[in-house]
C-alpha cells in the first residue's frame, strides 16, 4: 500500500480497527435468566460485564452472544455469575439505580465515545441523537452515533433506550421499541 493510500485508509476509516481489548483467547461465562421484559443474558469476562442482552428467546441470546464472541470460549453459568445477574434483574425492573458491578466495555474509539456519553445521561431523562453527536465533537454524526447506539453490547448499563429522535418520538431500539418505552417509564419519562 502506498503512503498515499493508507493516509486515506487511515482517514476514511480512522476508528473501525481501535478496540479496547482483542475478543480471542478467553473464556466468558454468561447465564440467562427471565425478567418483566423477556430474558436477559449477563455474560462476564475476566474483566467484568461484558455483554447484557435483553430478548424473548433465549437461543437468540445465546446466538447473538457467539456471533458477538466468535473466538471465545462460551460457559454458561458460574458460581460469582449468579449474584451478578440477580443484580442486573433488579437493574432491569428498576433501571434508574445504579449498578454496581465492574463492566468490560469493548468498541472502537467513537463507540466509546458514544457509549461514555450515553452513560452521562441521567436516569429519567433523554437526549437526541444530534444531542449526542454534539456533545462528543461530531455535530454532524448523527447517523453514526446511531450505530454506536446499535452496536452497544451492554443494555440498560449504556442506556441507549434514553436516546430519542429530535421531536421526542421513540426510534429504533436495538432490544425493541415495547423495551424501550417500558425502561423509559420505569425511569419516569412520558412517552
Amino acid at each position: 500500500m502506498t503512503a498515499h493510500a493508507e493516509l486515506i485508509d487511515k482517514r476514511c476509516t480512522p476508528d473501525m480497527r481501535e478496540t479496547v481489548r482483542p475478543h480471542v483467547s478467553e473464556i466468558i461465562h454468561f447465564a440467562i435468566a427471565p425478567c418483566s421484559l423477556g430474558h436477559v443474558l449477563v455474560a462476564l469476562s475476566a474483566h467484568g460485564i461484558i455483554a447484557l442482552f435483553l430478548g424473548g428467546d433465549i437461543d437468540s441470546l445465546r446466538d447473538e452472544l457467539a456471533h458477538r464472541f466468535p473466538a471465545a470460549t462460551l460457559e454458561e453459568g458460574s458460581a460469582a455469575l449468579g449474584a451478578i445477574t440477580a443484580q442486573v434483574i433488579a437493574f432491569v425492573e428498576s433501571p434508574a439505580q445504579e449498578l454496581k458491578v465492574p463492566l468490560d466495555i469493548r468498541g472502537t474509539a467513537f463507540q466509546q465515545s458514544v457509549w461514555g456519553m450515553l452513560r452521562k445521561i441521567p436516569a429519567g431523562t433523554t437526549a437526541s441523537y444530534s444531542q449526542i453527536a454534539q456533545r462528543i465533537g461530531h455535530p454532524t454524526a448523527m447517523r453514526a452515533v446511531a450505530q454506536a447506539c446499535a452496536a452497544n453490547p451492554l443494555a440498560i448499563v449504556v442506556p441507549c433506550h434514553r436516546v430519542v429522535r429530535s421531536d421526542g418520538a421513540l426510534s429504533g431500539y436495538r432490544w425493541g421499541v415495547q423495551r424501550k418505552r417500558a425502561l423509559l417509564e420505569r425511569e419516569g419519562v412520558a412517552s
